[in-house]
């Protein structure tokens, strides 16, 4: 398999996924704006998940267009990514339907570091098949935003029981960080010279 037909997978599943979450998100009762009121906080977990996963896909294109090689290994971990990916519909819907209940937004957030990790984990098979000295490696570097990321997951997950909006508040966090595309990889066009 092509890094082309890898990459045109992914961005399939992820249109799949963003399309579920839209196709989920209900009309308000009333016609009036007032009316947005009674689905602003479906809205806005949402507008978290959208961007998530628009976050994933903007940085996973980048990534794949740096890397030279892919094996199988490659394409297990990619699909281990996007296994994990397609659960975030299932979480933003439970824990709007809660109502942002500890044990959902925890989940949430159990969801948002196993991406964390299956996105590294995707990381170091692209560094094994392109070599540890490799352009690409060298881009990557000690992936120190996405170490962070997992950890932030992790206290979001934990805070989660004692204060959801604080575990939410988190997880925004950590979109705020990846929301500027990957710098290490965005403007990288492994076809021309640095």
């Amino acid at each position: 398999m092509t890094k082309g037909r890898l990459e045109a997978f992914t961005d399939g599943v992820v249109a799949i996924l963003i399309t579920i979450m839209v196709l989920e998100l209900k009309v308000p009762a009333g016609g009036d704006l007032n009316a947005l009121r009674t689905v602003f906080p479906t809205l806005l977990a949402y507008l978290l998940s959208f961007v998530f996963l628009g976050i994933y896909w903007n940085n996973h294109h980048h990534m794949l267009h740096s890397a030279k090689h892919i094996d199988g290994a490659v394409l297990w971990a990619n699909l281990n990514l996007l296994f994990w990916l397609s659960l975030v519909p299932f979480g933003t819907k439970w824990m709007d339907e809660t109502g942002f209940a500890a044990a959902t937004v925890g989940l949430y957030g159990v969801l948002l570091l196993l991406c964390g990790v299956s996105y590294f984990l995707l990381t170091k098979a692209l560094v094994r098949v392109n070599g540890r000295e490799s352009e690409f490696a060298r881009r990557l570097g000690s992936d120190f935003k996405g170490k962070l990321s997992v950890a932030l997951y992790a206290s979001g997950i934990a805070l989660s029981f004692v204060s959801p909006a604080l575990a939410q508040t988190v997880y925004v966090l950590v979109a705020l960080m990846w929301l500027v595309p990957d710098r290490r990889f965005a403007h990288h066009n492994p076809e021309q010279p640095d």
